[in-house]
């Protein structure tokens, strides 16, 4: 068997364009910077900048923006050949605004469907996933199916082996809303919520990344998850799609009527005043518990750790993800830094990184990946945190994200100095 890999990362993948000026509304910038996106991604190529064998699973479109997405991949030394074509859909790209120091509105488009939702648990290569020493899988991959199947399938598969991470992750945009009628077909507008943390790069306040509205959410049909329509018009109940019945009034098959899909899978049916039954659909907040189930380690910030737990107080978020679970659990504070809580009982609550900060979008993956690292290189917990702290608030004095992941030296070299005193070279102001 080949050489276990440090680390495999599994979901979300695009190009970011992000513009070479700082400040400068979307509307005027005329010149933007081309970059490899997507969190999964960038956490395959911090690891990597680290020393560390990377390789990503998802897919792309079949198109020139694919084959940019490889030979980026490659070029920062992430191994790619679970990295698959989607014929159907184009390759996602997501713009930014940048006004520092915490304002990084995002514009994702990935209608009608990203590809990196197109992930097949039939095509995983569970023998090298399981085998990996890390595993780091995201709150989007449950977002979708099939990618949500097949996330889960990688789980199983782990068995909690090894140190399995989930990060939360939580991108509401990407999620059918449960109050709408229909689904967004069109439009990718960003409306960040102020005060919220962008990556949530521990003690880096950077906009609102897990905050922002941006249109449709992989172009569902209405009031359906996952391009499932829901038919309850005319009396037909909405069902279970795994094709359990649910004994109508009408004597409709609840799960199929005149060949309509409607529901979510595995879903509750729950009575009406009609006597006719509907589907109440898994919420994300039951998806991430599912997840959790089976998942070592959880990082995300405070609005992710309330989606999977309901807590939003970081002591009680962080028992409560444990109490799901994992046995660490990272609570990113942005401003007040990072707590990291052991099942063992330790306890870690690093400060912030002093840093001025020119993009926060790229600290959290920068974070991630240098968690990788330390989870894997044995440190004690505290040190893990300060590890990753640095990382992060490199990246976020840098304009990109994928290029800007740190080297070991430049990490030490801002702990050294107990702060990020200089930006890369070329970065913009």
């Amino acid at each position: 068997m080949p050489e276990p890999y440090d680390v495999i990362t599994m979901g979300r993948i695009g190009v970011d364009l992000y513009p070479l000026r700082t400040g400068v509304p979307l509307a005027r910038v005329d010149t933007f910077g081309k970059f490899l996106g997507g969190s999964p991604a960038n956490v395959a190529v911090a690891a990597a900048r680290l020393g560390r064998r990377t390789a990503v699973v998802t897919r792309t479109g079949r198109d020139p923006f694919g084959t940019y997405l490889h030979d980026q991949l490659r070029e920062f030394g992430v191994d790619d050949r679970w990295v698959t074509p989607v014929a159907a859909y184009p390759t996602p790209v997501t713009f930014c605004e940048v006004f520092p120091p915490d304002d990084f509105p995002l514009y994702f488009y990935r209608q009608p469907k990203a590809p990196d939702l197109e992930i097949h648990a039939a095509e995983l290569d569970l023998e090298a996933i399981r085998a990996a020493r890390v595993f780091w899988m995201t709150g989007t991959g449950l977002c979708a199916e099939p990618s949500r199947t097949a996330t889960l399938a990688a789980l199983r598969a782990r068995d909690r082996s090894g140190i399995t991470v989930f990060d939360l992750d939580w991108r509401p945009m990407f999620w059918e809303q449960p109050d709408e009628g229909a689904g967004v077909a069109s439009g990718t507008t960003a409306a960040p919520a102020s005060g919220a943390t962008a990556g949530a790069a521990s003690g880096i306040t950077a906009g609102a990344a897990s905050g922002i509205t941006a249109g449709a959410a992989n172009g569902a049909t209405a009031g359906a998850a996952n391009g499932i329509t829901a038919a309850t018009a005319s009396g037909i109940t909405a069902g279970a799609a795994n094709g359990t019945t649910a004994a109508p009034a009408n004597g409709i098959t609840a799960g199929v009527a005149n060949g309509i899909t409607a529901g979510a899978a595995n879903t509750a049916t729950a009575a009406t005043a009609n006597g006719t039954t509907t589907a109440s659909a898994a919420t994300p907040s039951d998806r991430y518990r599912e997840a959790l189930a089976h998942a070592t380690v959880a990082v995300g910030n405070l609005d992710e750790c309330e989606i999977a737990t309901g807590e939003r107080e970081p002591y009680a978020a962080a028992r409560a993800l444990i109490d799901a679970g994992v046995e660490l659990a990272v609570v990113k504070q942005g401003p007040a830094g990072v707590l990291a809580v052991h099942r063992d009982g330790t306890v870690a609550d690093v400060p912030p990184l002093p840093v001025e900060v020119v993009n926060g979008l790229g600290a959290g993956d920068a974070f991630g990946g240098a968690l990788c690292h330390g989870l894997l290189a044995g440190w004690e917990t505290a040190r893990t945190m300060r590890y990753a702290n640095a990382a992060g608030a490199i990246v976020a004095s840098r304009l990109a994200c994928s290029s800007a992941m740190p080297f070991p030296h430049e990490v030490e070299a801002a702990l050294a100095e107990g702060a990020v005193t200089s930006h890369a070279p070329g970065a913009a102001r």
